[in-house]
């Protein structure tokens, strides 16, 4: 009996350390994602996976244009390490609590310290229009708009312009609130 007692211990220790070592390369390393939506395309398609490289993440780092990143959408709120911790995959199929509906999948277009103007459907960055060969069409034309991206927060937009809740709703992201950077 003692015998079958110490192998379950064994095996008892070998799962708890693999449940921690995988929530922490969850938190620090890498997290899978799901596109959830039309507003990548053509880049990414609704409901593919991706997996996110959160090391800039966890060192506070700047991504670079044109990275793609998962943001939190929460912008009006401070992140902590607990929602890094609470939002873990693993987590979220214990608590039952997944909102992936926070999470979206953007580009960033603007960077601490540059000018976004959108007009005449096409996007400016410190008045130097983008060539933007990854977008599905032409944005629709609206009213002319423009945004000082302050220090410590990107500017990101969708691929499929008109169909995309991005930095041109919900502000500026909190260099805090980029989840990682999709793994290419």
């Amino acid at each position: 009996m003692r015998k079958v007692w110490k192998e379950v211990q064994g095996w008892g220790i070998s799962i708890i350390i693999g449940f921690v070592l995988s929530i922490l390369i969850g938190i620090f390393v890498i997290q899978p994602y799901k596109v959830d939506g039309h507003s990548m395309e053509p880049t990414l398609k609704d409901s593919q996976r991706i997996y996110a490289w959160k090391i800039k993440h966890t060192l506070d780092k700047l991504p670079k244009y044109g990275d793609i990143v998962i943001v939190d959408s929460r912008v009006d709120r401070s992140r902590t390490f607990m929602d890094d911790f609470l939002e873990h995959p693993i987590i979220n199929l214990f608590s039952g609590q997944a909102d992936n509906e926070i999470f979206y999948v953007k580009r960033v277009i603007g960077l601490p310290g540059d000018t976004i103007e959108v007009k005449e459907g096409h996007v400016y960055r410190n008045g130097v229009q983008l060539s933007e060969p990854y977008i599905k069409e032409q944005m629709n034309l609206g009213p002319a708009q423009t945004w000082e991206v302050p220090q410590g927060d990107v500017f990101v937009m969708g691929d499929n312009r008109n169909h995309s809740n991005d930095s041109r709703s919900i502000g500026p992201v909190p260099l805090d609130h980029v989840m990682g950077i999709d793994f290419k």
